[in-house]
């Protein structure tokens, strides 16, 4: 498939990339600093390289794409519009280019809450919640963005990331998100990224993923 990844450098964008190549996918990095990527991403590797800021270039970088994949999001606590503001170009230019698919990570507690779920698991999703109300109110408002465009789009929803090894066993949940999940590796949510591509059952539906 011919993929666009937006977000190349950070944990997630990155495990795609590099997840995407190994497949034998066409891959399109879509970044806001192109000396954060590994060396090993070089043009031999990629099919191009394209800064986030370039208007004229994502556009071009999206079109004719099989589907759009974004790891882009706040690297700290303090989001300022980040996600909502980033992804909005994405749907612009997906939207401009009449290109539909579009994948990307937002986080667990932007979703539904488990039935059944535990008393200590709530208490912790709330300590969470409040630590980064920031983070997770630009991540909803990103999400509403999403519901208004024209896109096929699936938002998956981790909790905790960790830089463990993909192992691809993991419990995923289409609309909801799976009881006492605390935590994924980044490598095993861009594993269910690109494992979502053609799964029409997750198109405009958030997906939560976890161990």
């Amino acid at each position: 498939m011919r993929l666009t990844v937006f977000g190349a450098t950070g944990g997630v964008g990155g495990e795609v990339v590099g997840q995407a190549l190994t497949a034998g996918h066409e891959v399109t990095a879509v970044v806001r600093d192109p000396s954060r990527l590994p060396e090993s991403l070089d043009a031999r590797t990629l099919h191009g390289v394209v800064r986030l800021d370039d208007t004229a270039a994502v556009r071009a970088a999206v079109a004719g794409r099989d589907a759009v994949l974004s790891g882009l999001g706040a690297r700290g606590r303090k989001a300022g519009g980040v996600a909502e503001r980033l992804t909005g170009r994405i749907i612009d230019a997906m939207e401009a280019e009449g290109v539909r698919r579009l994948l990307l990570v937002s986080a667990a507690p932007v979703g539904p809450v488990p039935a059944g779920e535990p008393l200590v698991d709530r208490l912790m999703r709330k300590a969470v919640r409040a630590a980064l109300a920031e983070v997770y109110a630009d991540l909803a408002r990103m999400e509403a963005a999403l519901e208004r465009s024209a896109t096929d789009w699936t938002s998956l929803r981790p909790p905790r990331l960790t830089d463990g090894p993909c192992t691809g066993a993991y419990r995923k949940v289409v609309g909801g998100a799976p009881l006492s999940g605390r935590s994924i590796s980044r490598a095993d949510v861009a594993h269910a990224m690109l494992g979502l591509i053609d799964d029409l059952t997750a198109v405009r539906q958030g997906v939560g993923v976890a161990y």
